[in-house]
């Protein structure tokens, strides 16, 4: 597994998720709050399936010559 989210991306993630368990575990909003943890795994570990499966990246690139 190589790493293929960004900062900001991840920090997005990260924060959407906290929101939306957060939003499920008060009752808020449904069930559906929970895929929360979706995005705060993703983030946490830095890799997302679908980004892997279609070869995109958020990660800067250094491009030492």
């Amino acid at each position: 597994m190589q790493i293929n989210i960004g900062g900001i991306d991840r920090t997005l993630r990260i924060l959407v998720g906290l929101v939306l368990i957060g939003l499920a575990a008060t009752g808020t909003v449904g069930w559906w709050g929970w895929l929360g943890v979706i995005p705060l795994v993703t983030g946490a570990i830095g890799w997302c399936p679908p980004y892997a499966l279609f070869g995109f990246s958020t990660c800067a690139t250094n491009n030492k010559a």
